[in-house]
């Protein structure tokens, strides 16, 4: 369990050690291999990557990997079954019933529901329609000005505004906190991957007192440079960073009401740390490396 994820631990970490922000990123690098191996839906990779971003122990992030074939947990092949055997006449019998099948699919997807080919004097597919193609253009390296800037535009033209609980953005995605609109009691997480996806079905309930904030009220142009700082800001070599995000909440100060709190967590096979500042840029603490 030492060494369960992100950097080696001493002291010997159980599940109940509290987890390090290396080791919250390390388990959502873990989950995104997951997704794209096809052991995770697109659904349960959403919500499990939330949970991990909201992890408290070791314990919290190692259920959330228990059951997937990761290096830390290997589980082997399946076993091979033996191939059923056909007679003679069985394998003739499904041959013929799979071309029926198949000519079916294919003379239906091309002729729609006509009769005959004969009906179309010419290939309906080969004329001109005037379509042009939509080319998509998102934002992607979201830790950049283009980024961060784009990432909150898509937001209000997904939602309306740019209110949330909590923002965490990684260099390509970012997860979202929003109150349910049908119930402001109850939190809704959604996952951006060059656009916003449909929430997660287990929506949770919102912290007592908790309320939504504006998002997008920070200087992007102060992150973006705090952001570029951070590694040497925290005496980290660039070589070693591993990973860097951003968290935006809402500022705990009851006398700023509305205003925000960012958080840039920087980790490295070595240790992480962090740096956190107001809206404006302000600096409100720096974390080293421990």
């Amino acid at each position: 369990m030492a060494q369960w994820l992100g950097a080696p631990v001493t002291g010997g970490a159980t599940s109940a050690t509290r987890a390090r922000d290396i080791d919250r990123q390390e388990t959502c690098k873990l989950l995104d291999n997951a997704l794209g191996d096809g052991e995770l839906s697109n659904e349960e990779h959403r919500e499990r990557v939330s949970t991990a971003t909201n992890a408290v122990t070791l314990g919290d992030l190692q259920v959330l990997l228990a059951d997937l074939q990761t290096d830390s947990n290997p589980v082997p092949p399946p076993t091979a079954k033996s191939p059923l055997k056909f007679g003679g006449w069985g394998i003739l019998a499904a041959a013929f019933g799979v071309s029926v099948l198949l000519g079916l699919g294919i003379g239906w997807g091309i002729y729609g529901n006509t009769s005959s080919p004969l009906d179309f004097t010419t290939d309906p597919g080969a004329k001109p329609d005037g379509v042009a193609p939509v080319v998509l253009t998102p934002p992607t390296q979201l830790l950049s000005l283009g980024g961060l800037t784009g990432l909150i535009d898509q937001t209000r033209k997904r939602f309306g505004n740019a209110e949330g609980y909590r923002l965490v953005i990684y260099p390509t995605y970012a997860v979202l906190d929003r109150p349910d609109p049908n119930d402001e009691r109850r939190v809704l997480t959604y996952d951006y991957r060059g656009g916003w996806d449909d929430p997660t079905n287990s929506a949770k309930g919102a912290a007592d007192g908790a309320v939504p904030v504006d998002m997008s009220k920070f200087d992007p142009t102060a992150a973006v440079g705090i952001l570029r700082g951070a590694p040497e800001t925290l005496h980290m070599k660039q070589t070693d960073v591993k990973s860097t995000y951003l968290i935006i909440e809402p500022a705990t100060d009851p006398t700023t009401p509305g205003a925000l709190s960012l958080a840039v967590y920087v980790s490295s096979d070595y240790g992480g740390g962090s740096i956190v500042f107001a809206g404006d840029g302000t600096i409100k603490r720096v974390n080293l490396p421990s």
